[in-house]
């Protein structure tokens, strides 16, 4: 009777976790198949493919770090942080993936309809927001000036991730204001893992061209061989 019971109560513990993995799943926007499952590690420096267990427990998320990813467009950068957000929940952690510019756009949104506290408590339930492609954000200084309000909201408190395929030196691109810039910055560095595709990296979207073209008997794209 007792091992019945317990066999019971386990598979109402294990329906109960996976109902809530599912619910923040829903929740957080993760693009689908975007898992480690689906990542190439190779891709990752050394050091970073041997943190990639502890990554995954989200012991940083716990201590409010940070994770910053560069690297040229297709290179993997939406692919890591969106499989890393996969991982998290599956540990327990909410998160909240979300384009830059829709996330801007929010925002301003809120400020204009004087909400925009009510909004940044709303985002701060989620214990890590990924922004993606913040190197394509360059709107006016009111937008931006939201951007860096979350930024500073988070800071110390919760975690972000972000990818960019612009390094510190263009950000000026996105803030405008040199002042800004660094005190942006200074904010998302501050507790922060960064995580670097080099140049030497082959877009995922070329490879995939690359091996459909061959597939097919046809010259690379890239190559022309």
């Amino acid at each position: 009777m007792e091992t019945f019971l317990y066999h019971l109560l386990e598979q109402e513990l294990a329906g109960k976790r996976q109902r809530r993995i599912e619910r923040l799943t829903r929740q957080s926007h993760l693009p689908e198949g975007k898992t480690l499952s689906t990542f190439d590690q190779k891709r990752l420096p050394l050091r970073v493919r041997r943190m990639l267990p502890q990554l995954c427990r989200g012991e940083l998320i716990d201590r409010a770090e940070n994770i910053l990813i560069f690297g040229l467009p297709g290179t993997g950068k939406t692919h890591l942080a969106a499989a890393l957000g996969h991982e998290w929940i599956a540990a327990n952690r909410s998160v909240l993936f979300v384009p830059t510019y829709k996330l801007v756009s929010r925002l301003l949104r809120a400020k204009r309809d004087y909400e925009l506290e009510h909004e940044l408590r709303r985002l701060d339930r989620f214990h890590v927001v990924i922004l993606d492609d913040i190197g394509y954000v360059q709107q006016s200084r009111e937008e931006m000036e939201v951007l860096f309000t979350f930024l500073a909201e988070r800071y110390e408190r919760r975690s972000v991730v972000i990818t960019s395929n612009l390094v510190f030196s263009e950000w000026n691109q996105i803030f405008k204001d040199p002042l800004t810039t660094a005190a942006a910055i200074d904010r998302v560095v501050h507790h922060s893992l960064i995580v670097e595709f080099g140049s030497d990296i082959t877009s995922y979207r070329a490879e995939e061209a690359t091996r459909r073209n061959r597939e097919k008997g046809e010259p690379d794209e890239v190559t022309g061989q």
